[in-house]
């Protein structure tokens, strides 16, 4: 009987060897076409949220995976990352960018100013270990997008500013000779 329970519990609460490495393979292969990672504390996302925030990261390229932090510090040390995530509180879950660098580390950041449970913790972006400050600056940053209308709105703005001047003093000229036209009828 203890024997039986023992076998069950083995059966549904331990991984088999063939699945830890099945796994191993899966955050490999993850992390060998990563542009970016951010890590996040999840515990106490509610299911719902952690399939809204997965779907959302979907639709920028991006991936969120959950494991135990021993498989996945086992892999990113084989790739040469030396990051220390069994001292990261909470359970941890790595984002991998695949597409954009920079959108799921915005999409992170936004989904987590909404839920308190969901905490940025660091991240691996330009070959470098980031703290979650850096993270979380980074994700702040405008993107491409609107900087470069920014960029076209200044270069704009003297051109604007000319047609503006010119066409006042246009204006002016005709209300001068529509003055001076009055006058001399």
């Amino acid at each position: 009987s203890l024997a039986f329970c023992l076998r069950i519990c083995r059966h549904f609460f331990m991984k088999t060897k063939q699945q830890k490495q099945t796994i191993l393979n899966q955050l490999a292969e993850n992390l060998a076409k990563q542009q970016a990672m951010v890590f996040v504390d999840y515990k106490g996302l509610k299911v719902k949220d952690m399939l809204d925030l997965r779907d959302r990261l979907k639709q920028v390229g991006s991936k969120l995976v959950v494991a135990k932090k021993t498989l996945l510090s086992r892999v990113m040390k084989e790739k040469g990352i030396g990051i220390d995530l069994k001292g990261m509180a909470g359970q941890i879950g790595a984002i991998f960018a695949f597409e954009d660098s920079l959108a799921p580390m915005k999409t992170t950041n936004t989904f987590a100013k909404t839920n308190e449970n969901l905490k940025i913790v660091g991240g691996y972006f330009e070959n470098e270990i980031q703290s979650a400050a850096t993270i979380v600056a980074i994700a702040s940053l405008p993107s491409r997008e609107e900087l470069l209308a920014k960029l076209v709105g200044t270069l704009a703005a003297p051109i604007s500013g000319l047609a503006s001047v010119l066409q006042g003093n246009i204006k002016g000229l005709v209300y001068v000779l529509a003055q001076r036209a009055k006058t001399n009828f």
